[in-house]
């Protein structure tokens, strides 16, 4: 939700915080589980906490 409100694309996070695009697409639909360190720098590049961005507790979709 952040990036799409942001209107970023995926590739552009991917950029900003350092992986494959594909990351960000594997992220979103809830395929792949980031380090830590990956999750911290996503939220950092968004300026939110981290439990903003990730979850123990699934998200609701939203498409």
């Amino acid at each position: 939700m952040l990036r799409a409100e942001r209107k970023m694309s995926r590739r552009e996070l991917a950029d900003a915080v350092g992986v494959h695009y594909q990351t960000i697409g594997y992220l979103e639909r809830g395929e792949f589980s980031p380090s830590l360190y990956l999750a911290l720098r996503i939220a950092e590049h968004f300026e939110v906490p981290v439990e903003v961005v990730f979850s123990t507790r699934e998200f609701p979709r939203i498409a």
